[in-house]
């Protein structure tokens, strides 16, 4: 059967997703609960200071080659393995708590003391600068000349705050996940520019007795006032005892070559929980993301007195979009990123992927989570459940992906990382809550319907999938065409049925 989206088939699906919470349990995060599992209709108001670390020579290490071969993939992904397997140690040893490691980005959050202690804010503040501060020190020191892997180079950002923990609701990688204010604004400034340093927003700045700045993103701490911090942070373990135990480990359990093979498609069926450093894929594919835009807000603006709606709409949302990437169009999601999805697509053989094809089917797959995203919106509303301004934009780009898990058994973490992730992250961060954009190399191996649909600029807006189907099937898609034939047989028994009745009158008649 042809990839492609049902209109019925979605709301089928989003109704159920509604039901699974229609009540909702929020409470807050208080001492001994686990944030291991949290059911889908359950989440934590938690008070917490969030640390966004971004390497920022990932690009680098992706451009040590002019083609974007294996010797690129195989440095980019043990350079972040090593570096990866430092940082966990750090927050292990300190008392913080990992949430993500997506790529080149680490988010963390430090929730001790807790919420109910006097002057707790700014102890967890301090404690995070002082751990940021571990994270660039040791990153200085765990390269690897042997293997041409420099040692990274580190950005850090912190914000503070009320978020709520969820989990991420999906099978396979189930984790704690953090909707709000704090995690959205140290992730801006981790990823802002590229100045290393450790920077504060504004409200932390405040919560430490620090002027406020006109531009925080440009405002790096002193050293002054990281010193002052690391002394109340009086954190267990110092940056020596850290690189000599990371040392240890990588003697004792070495990371070993990565080595990749294909995966035939679809990459549905792509079993990542697998998949080790020996065990890696790499081919040509096309890498999605999609954004809830106006999310952050709508969780500022919800989360004291109706948290309980924020849970609802963040699990129909993310769920159909996931739903719609594997189960319609046979992607494969890498993770949830807050309320964003990555995921990759790929068309065609065990040896040789259909570029064109992966093109098509992905110009699709974003017109029908944009289909899709507006169903759920207009489901949510008939529940009587306020959806504001959400929106939803979209970026994909075409080229050789990388499928991994780095760390160690028992506490691995999925990868995908390659210059065309980078890029469709980029190109879904330069549309509005109505664009969907194209990467350059995705558009040049394009039919000519897909070149057609964005035009010159590559991006274009309300794109949902009748649009993207009608376009490309005039233009002569294939992929669109096969799209059209196969909703057609869905559809038909209905038709036929339509037809039987409409003439039943007339029969009986005679």
């Amino acid at each position: 059967m042809a990839k492609h989206w049902n209109r019925d088939r979605a709301a089928e699906q989003i109704d159920k997703r509604l039901d699974e919470v229609e009540t909702v349990d929020v409470v807050d995060f208080k001492r001994d609960m686990s944030l291991e599992s949290i059911p889908t209709n359950k989440a934590y108001r938690m008070d917490a200071a969030h640390l966004y670390a971004d390497i920022l020579n990932l690009s680098d290490m992706l451009c040590v080659t002019e083609d974007e071969g294996v010797t690129c993939h195989r440095r980019t992904l043990r350079f972040l393995n090593l570096h990866y397997r430092a940082v966990y140690r750090i927050l292990s040893e300190c008392d913080a708590r990992r949430v993500d490691f997506h790529n080149q980005r680490l988010h963390s959050v430090v929730f001790k003391p807790y919420n109910t202690d006097d002057g707790a804010e700014r102890k967890r503040l301090e404690r995070a600068v002082a751990i940021g501060q571990m994270i660039i020190d040791v990153l200085t020191q765990t390269g690897d000349d042997d293997e041409q892997i420099p040692n990274a180079k580190v950005r850090i950002g912190i914000d503070t705050g009320l978020a709520l923990a969820v989990n991420n609701g999906r099978r396979g990688g189930r984790e704690s996940l953090f909707l709000g204010e704090p995690a959205n604004g140290a992730a801006k400034l981790s990823g802002a520019r590229q100045k290393q340093g450790i920077f504060l927003t504004n409200r932390a700045r405040k919560a430490i007795g620090l002027k406020e700045a006109d531009n925080p993103g440009a405002a790096a701490l002193t050293d002054d006032e990281i010193a002052q911090c690391k002394l109340a942070a009086a954190l267990p373990v110092t940056v020596d005892e850290i690189v000599r135990d990371w040392r240890d480990d990588l003697s004792a359990n070495p990371i070993g070559a990565f080595e990749f093979s294909r995966h035939m498609p679809p990459l549905r069926t792509l079993d990542i929980t697998a998949l080790t450093p020996g065990n890696s894929r790499r081919q040509e594919a096309v890498s999605l993301y999609a954004d809830i835009d106006n999310f952050t807000a709508y969780v500022a603006s919800h989360v004291t007195d109706s948290a309980e709606d924020v849970v609802r709409v963040f699990h129909v949302l993310r769920s159909e979009m996931d739903r719609v990437l594997t189960a319609d169009f046979d992607g494969r999601r890498i993770r949830f990123i807050g309320d964003c999805i990555h995921g990759l697509l790929c068309d065609g053989t065990a040896r040789e992927t259909d570029e064109e094809g992966s093109v098509s089917t992905a110009t699709l797959c974003a017109g029908a989570l944009r289909s899709s995203f507006a169903l759920s919106l207009e489901k949510l509303k008939d529940r009587g459940i306020d959806v504001a301004d959400l929106a939803l934009a979209i970026g994909f780009e075409l080229g050789p992906m990388t499928v991994t898990r780095l760390g160690l058994k028992g506490d691995r973490v999925r990868c995908s990382v390659s210059r065309g992730v980078l890029a469709s992250e980029a190109e879904q961060q330069r549309c509005d809550g109505t664009e969907t954009a194209i990467g350059l190399h995705a558009y040049e191996a394009g039919t000519e319907g897909v070149k057609n649909l964005f035009g010159k600029p590559r991006k274009a807006a309300n794109l949902d999938y009748n649009e993207v189907v009608e376009a490309l099937s005039d233009d002569g898609d294939a992929s669109a065409k096969a799209a059209q034939e196969a909703a057609y047989v869905v559809a038909a028994p209905a038709i036929v049925e339509a037809a039987r009745i409409a003439v039943r009158p007339h029969a009986l008649a005679r």
